[in-house]
C-alpha cells in the first residue's frame, strides 16, 4: 500500500502549475506531495465555495492532518480552507498571497485593462511585470499562458468585480513568502500579515524572483520550507523520495 502523502500542493491554474515544478522537485527530495488541480472550463463560473468541498472531498481520503502549500490563489483556496476545516491542516504556506488574500496578478489586469483597452497589450505588460525582459519567442509564450490563466483559472476577479478579503488570522501554523521586487503582491502587501502571524509562524522574503520567486529561485525557497516544517515537527521529517 503507498504511502499517504505529508504535503499537498494546492493548483488553481493548468497553465500556471509549470511554475511550480522546480520547486516541487526541490521539495521531493525529502517530502511525499501530493499535487491536487482545480479545473474548469470558460463557461463556468469560477466559485471558492466550491473548490473547499472539493478539496475536503479529496482530503476525506487521508487520515492526518497535512502541510498545505500554493502560490497565488492556490494559496487563496489553501487559506480558505484552513479557515474551515484546521483540523486537516498541520500547516499553510502562502506564496505570493499579501495580507488582502485575494489579489493576485489578474487583480492588477482588470485595474489596468480600462486604460489600455487592448488584451494583448495589457498581457504582454504584464509578462515584463511578472517574468522580468525576455526575448520575443519567450514574451509570445508567457503571453499565451497567461491567456490561458485568464480564462480557465478559479482567480475570483473579472471585468465587472474584483474581490477583496479582510485581513485576519490563521488558525494553523502559517509560512508566508514573498519576493522584494514582486509588483504584484509588494513587499508592503506582504509585510500586512505580521500583526496576524502567532508565534511559531514566519514571514519570508526572497531578495528576487518578481511573482513567480519560487520558480526562479527554487532551492532558496524550498530550504526555507523545509526549515519551516522542521521547525514544526522535527521528528516528522524522515520523509521518503517523492513521485510528482
Amino acid at each position: 500500500m503507498s504511502k499517504q502523502p505529508d504535503v499537498l500542493w494546492l493548483n488553481t491554474s493548468s497553465s500556471l502549475q509549470c511554475f511550480a515544478q522546480p520547486l516541487l522537485r526541490y521539495l521531493s527530495q525529502e517530502a511525499i506531495i501530493a499535487i491536487w488541480e482545480y479545473c474548469q472550463t470558460e463557461d463556468e463560473p469560477s466559485s471558492l465555495d466550491v473548490a473547499v468541498e472539493l478539496l475536503h472531498d479529496y482530503l476525506k481520503s487521508i487520515t492526518k492532518p497535512i502541510h498545505i502549500l500554493g502560490h497565488s490563489t492556490g494559496g487563496l483556496l489553501g487559506l480558505f480552507y484552513a479557515r474551515r476545516y484546521p483540523e486537516k491542516v498541520k500547516s499553510l504556506i502562502l506564496l505570493a498571497v499579501g495580507v488582502d488574500a485575494a489579489v493576485d496578478w489578474q487583480a492588477h489586469y482588470y485595474s489596468h485593462y480600462p486604460f489600455l483597452l487592448n488584451r494583448q497589450k495589457t498581457l504582454t505588460t504584464f509578462v515584463y511585470n511578472l517574468f522580468g525582459y525576455q526575448n520575443e519567442c519567450t514574451i509570445k509564450r508567457l503571453t499565451k499562458i497567461l491567456e490561458q490563466d485568464l480564462d480557465c483559472s478559479l482567480s475570483p476577479h473579472s471585468l465587472l468585480k474584483q474581490l477583496s478579503l479582510p485581513p485576519s488570522p490563521v488558525p494553523v501554523p502559517l509560512m508566508v513568502c514573498g519576493s522584494k521586487d514582486d509588483v504584484i503582491v509588494e513587499p508592503d502587501v506582504l509585510q500586512g500579515w505580521l500583526p496576524y502571524l502567532k508565534e511559531g509562524d514566519r514571514l519570508w522574503e526572497s531578495p528576487q524572483g518578481r511573482h513567480f520567486f519560487h520558480f526562479f529561485q527554487p532551492q532558496p525557497v524550498g530550504e526555507q520550507i523545509l526549515d519551516f516544517w522542521k521547525s514544526l515537527h522535527p521528528s516528522d521529517l524522515a520523509y521518503s523520495s517523492l513521485k510528482v
